[in-house]
């Protein structure tokens, strides 16, 4: 059985950040959200289905206590965030985990036939990888190795700080 550690986030791909922080925060209870608009993701940080990936997405994060909410919005580029807006729309992307051995998850995954579907780096800050959830009802689940710097600036959107 695959080991992913416990969950903590979930992220919604959308059409409209600024719409979904409105609707997700007054239903939700999310604190303060923070915009980052732009984020590139090029093929040299990333690989979506087995090749170099280039695209970029609207991100914005906050929390409800300890557990993060994500929006993303494909700005341009194919990614997994493209691929699931065209094949339904918006609505619930997936679930992220922190497993305590990154790498050894990954291998779990591969053993189990999991495939992952997209995976990079985040300026050398975290490590993500997209595990292929459709068969289990769930479209994707993020696996994350979050750096010490990655942590802070995570924790200073907790305190609403930024």
């Amino acid at each position: 059985m695959l080991s992913i550690g416990p969950i903590t986030q979930i992220a919604w791909v959308v059409t409209d950040v600024a719409r979904s922080e409105e609707f997700l925060g007054a239903t939700l209870g999310a604190g303060k959200w923070t915009r980052m608009p732009d984020i590139h993701f090029g093929p040299d940080t990333c690989v979506y289905r087995g090749e170099p990936a280039d695209f970029t997405a609207h991100i914005s994060l906050a929390y409800n206590g300890d557990m993060q909410y994500e929006l993303i919005q494909p700005v341009r580029g194919a990614s997994i965030y493209t691929e699931f807006l065209e094949r339904g729309g918006p609505g619930l992307h997936h679930v992220c985990a922190e497993p305590a051995d990154f790498d050894a998850a990954l291998k779990d995954a591969a053993a189990q036939g999991i495939d992952v579907l997209q995976q990079g780096t985040m300026g050398g800050e975290m490590r993500f990888a997209y595990l292929d959830g459709a068969d289990a009802g769930v479209p994707y689940i993020e696996l994350a190795e979050v750096g010490a710097n990655m942590r802070k600036f995570f924790e200073q959107i907790k305190k609403g700080a930024l």
